[in-house]
């Protein structure tokens, strides 16, 4: 660690080089932090360059997790427990998760979920009884993410 006049010196190399990495698309903060590790900074240095990406709103916890229920939802069609299973193993705190998912309009959910379970059916052979139809497209469901309950509820009122 350098100290210059008492400061802390950084290195003007690799605070371009993370802004760079950070203004490319929303980071958590634990991959900034693995990417500065990977350049060789830690310590000290480390929490104040992160320190240094938060002031100037490089680096938002709570517009990354917005982002990414957004883009997983309407994207990867991911549900919401998948979309928090990813967002934990970020380390995203509790409150930025629950303000990504305060950001998901019901109506447009089930519209996704329905969409969703509308192409799955298609996709099963014709021949197959409605009930194990209607298990195959539950479990294709779940897997991505969405409720169970929501999940019966949709496939019961709508797929034949």
């Amino acid at each position: 660690m350098l100290y210059c006049g008492g400061m802390l010196y950084i290195e003007p190399k690799i605070l371009e080089k993370i802004k760079s990495y950070c203004a490319y698309q929303e980071r958590c903060h634990s991959e900034v932090r693995y990417k500065l590790i990977d350049l060789g900074v830690r310590g000290e240095e480390l929490e104040h360059i992160i320190g240094l990406l938060i002031e100037e709103n490089f680096l938002n916890e709570e517009r990354y997790a917005k982002a990414i229920v957004h883009g997983k939802l309407h994207y990867k069609h991911w549900g919401r427990r998948k979309i928090i299973q990813f967002l934990k193993s970020r380390d995203v705190s509790e409150y930025c998760i629950q303000a990504g998912l305060r950001e998901i309009d019901e109506e447009d959910y089930r519209d996704i979920l329905l969409q969703i379970a509308q192409k799955k059916a298609a996709r099963l052979e014709s021949g197959t009884p409605a009930f194990e139809r209607h298990q195959k497209i539950i479990q294709y469901m779940v897997q991505k993410g969405f409720e169970v309950n929501l999940v019966r509820e949709i496939v019961k009122d709508n797929i034949e």
